[in-house]
């Protein structure tokens, strides 16, 4: 072979080492891109702070009528703004003490024994062990917590509120509760990687306030990103399981629950509220005319925001609020403020079925109309559930039924999960959502039995 045939041999290759190379560093960023994205605050681009520079009311803490009370005090208060009671107490268990199940497409977690137990909850713990544990997911034998527990969020807290939380819950009394083993299947029983998960996606630093926004928005941002971690239930996860920021807000499913948007979007997230209409959500569970909290969100508002100060509240929907719009696939544009009584004896609700079940177990409390008779929480006109195409809440609801203690006025909805069939739930939620809702849903009893599954116990 001839010289020059070599030389134009090992240019060819050059090229295509290059194309190589170019093609590689491109999935690289392509791959940073995918798991990577701003922070929590990102979308308000003002300069972001420490608290240390930060010419404002320190957004941190507790409020003004709680500061000078005692570390306990102020630590319940602030476990309360975190939501630690609903994720750590076992359905009919004993307070802290852990044990609810978490199913997942992989196995199921256990919550933990966070009472001050010394052999079986966290009475060992040292204030440096229980910061790691609450902001960088390392337990004090040094085994790597999953995200489940968002210590992802958590990691923005200051040591002065993670550390008043620790003195709260060690004013609790013990509990011995051995943990109850997760069943993951492999790799992900495999703690150890979660160190890797954590080096790419938890920042493990301290909130930082935007220097360009009011103290309130400073304080909702801290209750919302730090305390009550609105986006580990609200925020779509990315391929690693990571927040999906770029869709900040924008809903999610999250443990067998349709966790909606509270983006401003106007069609499928919150853009349509008024700030009174959040805060009455948020204090109470309930909006005229947008809803009832139910699933999760009910728990939140019983355990957590509902005990919070109002200026709190407010504080939490000036910062919800100003979250950009982003939309739902798959959610209408626009909510049916009415029954559609055409559409309801059209193919999506003319069923037997779902018209028999709604007329024994529904129609009672919630009208034909959909306007409850006895209580405007119990109203489906107009709700978000049930002008959800997929009807994943409404099956959940059925399945569970729903109780708030804490509310404007209480509200109990028995469980149907043992009467009734999966094609017999199937049937209602299909009924349900084309008599009440924008478009009906198509459920089968397959697509229940799945939703049960995935459903916290």
């Amino acid at each position: 072979m001839s010289t020059s045939n070599l030389a134009a041999q090992g240019g060819g290759m050059r090229v295509w080492v290059k194309i190589v190379l170019v093609v590689l560093a491109l999935l690289v960023v392509a791959g940073f891109w995918l798991v990577g994205g701003p922070g929590p605050t990102g979308f308000s681009k003002g300069a972001k702070v420490t608290l240390a520079q930060y010419q404002g009311k320190d957004p941190t803490g507790v409020p003004p009528g709680l500061a000078s009370e005692s570390a306990v005090r102020r630590g319940e208060y602030l476990a309360k703004a975190a939501d630690c009671l609903v994720c750590h107490t076992a359905r009919d268990g004993e307070p802290f003490a852990g044990g609810l199940a978490f199913p997942l497409p992989f196995g199921t977690l256990y919550s933990t024994n966070i009472t001050p137990d010394e052999q079986t909850g966290i009475g060992a713990y040292s204030d440096a062990q229980f910061l790691d544990a609450v902001r960088r997911g390392v337990r004090r034998d040094g085994a790597r917590l999953y995200p489940a527990m968002p210590y992802g969020s958590y990691t923005y807290m200051t040591d002065a509120d993670v550390l008043a939380i620790k003195a709260y819950l060690f004013a609790l009394k013990p509990v011995t509760a051995p943990g109850r083993a997760s069943t993951l299947a492999f790799p992900f029983n495999q703690r150890s990687l979660m160190a890797v998960w954590s080096g790419l996606f938890n920042a493990n630093e301290r909130f930082r306030p935007d220097s360009s926004q009011s103290p309130e928005w400073n304080r909702g941002a801290y209750l919302a990103e730090a305390l009550g971690h609105c986006g580990e239930c609200h925020t779509p996860r990315n391929l690693a399981y990571a927040l999906n920021e770029r869709r900040k807000f924008s809903g999610a499913i999250t443990g067998g629950w349709h966790a909606y948007n509270i983006s401003a979007d106007r069609g499928t997230g919150i853009g349509a509220w008024s700030e009174d209409e959040l805060v009455g959500y948020l204090t109470h569970g309930h909006a005229p005319g947008r809803g009832s909290a139910t699933g999760p969100m009910g728990e939140v508002v019983e355990a957590s925001l509902s005990q919070l100060d109002p200026a709190d509240i407010r504080a939490l929907a000036t910062y919800v609020r100003s979250v950009p719009a982003v939309s739902s696939p798959g959610m209408p544009a626009a909510i049916a403020a009415k029954a559609d009584f055409s559409h309801s004896e059209g193919p999506g609700a003319a069923n037997a079925l779902g018209k028999q079940v709604f007329e024994g177990a529904c129609a009672s409390c919630h009208g034909w109309s959909g306007i409850s008779p006895l209580s405007a929480m119990a109203d489906l006109t107009g709700t978000r559930a049930v002008n959800d195409p997929a009807a994943t809440n409404i099956v959940q609801i059925v399945l569970a039924g729903e109780e708030h203690s804490s509310a404007a006025e209480a509200l109990h909805m028995p469980a149907f999960g043992g009467s009734y069939s999966e094609d017999e739930v199937a049937a209602v939620a299909n009924y349900v959502t084309a008599r009440f809702g924008s478009k009906g849903s198509s459920l089968n009893a397959r697509n229940v039995e799945s939703l049960r599954a995935q459903s916290v116990q």
